[in-house]
């Protein structure tokens, strides 16, 4: 009777992984670990200069996908049909992805002038008070006053940039200088913007673009799209009726900008 060999142990896991990890030793370790969203997101950030330098890369498919990813992260509170009535068509967004300069304060003038209708138009002013043709949105006062001193080239004796955010002003004091002054290019905060359009004050059958001051980050890489406080306000600004119809209007445009 012929002798039973013994059984052989199958290979063990261990053994199994070692062609592969001799294969990366021998390649000399070439082979890189594939970096996270969040790392490739950090990546983006230059704290330095304070931008985000992915906005500017963004065609409008991925802006409006943009938009509706961080609704979605900060509105949490709201019902699906509300979310869904602060979504931005793509064909709303006009691509400025072709700007190449850096999306900083010293570069803002040149890029309203690449994309207004008419660049030496930007200096006048509609003749009603209180009726920009361009309105710069951005998050907080602080960083609207540093705006409105960059595009100070557009303002004349005649012509005067609106100061249209809380930071020291009183929402009383902004509505009598709407009433008064002759606008052309304003800057203001998405709640501020909201309330001023409500009373009346501020006019837009004039307006011709809307720039979101989009690429600039603060100390705590945060942008007007990564704070509740700041995301929700603009998308209910950015979807306001008076502009829904006119984004895709032919005969009566509106500009959507993402600076």
């Amino acid at each position: 009777m012929a002798a039973v060999q013994p059984a052989t142990a199958p290979p063990s896991l261990a053994s199994k992984a070692k062609p592969k990890k001799r294969a990366r030793e021998d390649d000399g370790g070439s082979r890189k670990r594939k970096k996270s969203a969040y790392e490739q997101e950090d990546l983006d950030l230059d704290l330095e200069a304070g931008l985000n330098k992915k906005i500017g890369f963004l065609d409008r498919m991925l802006l409006a996908d943009h938009l509706a990813q961080k609704t979605r992260r900060f509105g949490t509170d709201l019902k699906p049909v509300e979310l869904s009535a602060l979504d931005i068509s793509p064909n709303a967004i006009k691509d400025s992805s072709s700007f190449s300069k850096p999306r900083n304060l010293e570069n803002l003038p040149a890029y309203l002038e690449t994309h207004a209708k008419n660049p030496k138009a930007l200096g006048d002013a509609p003749k009603e008070n209180g009726s920009p043709h361009t309105i710069i949105v951005t998050g907080a006062g602080l960083r609207a006053a540093e705006l409105v001193r960059a595009v100070r080239k557009f303002q004349s004796k005649k012509v005067t940039v609106g100061k249209l955010f809380a930071k020291h002003i009183k929402i009383e004091d902004t509505k009598k200088f709407l009433e008064s002054h002759r606008t052309g290019v304003a800057v203001g905060t998405p709640m501020r913007l909201n309330d001023l359009v409500d009373s009346g004050a501020l006019k837009l059958d004039k307006l011709e673009q809307l720039v979101i001051d989009a690429s600039h980050i603060d100390q705590k890489k945060r942008g007007i799209m990564d704070m509740k406080e700041t995301m929700i306000p603009l998308a209910r600004w950015l979807c306001r009726s008076e502009f829904k119809e006119r984004y895709t209007d032919s005969e009566h445009p509106l500009q959507l900008l993402f600076y």
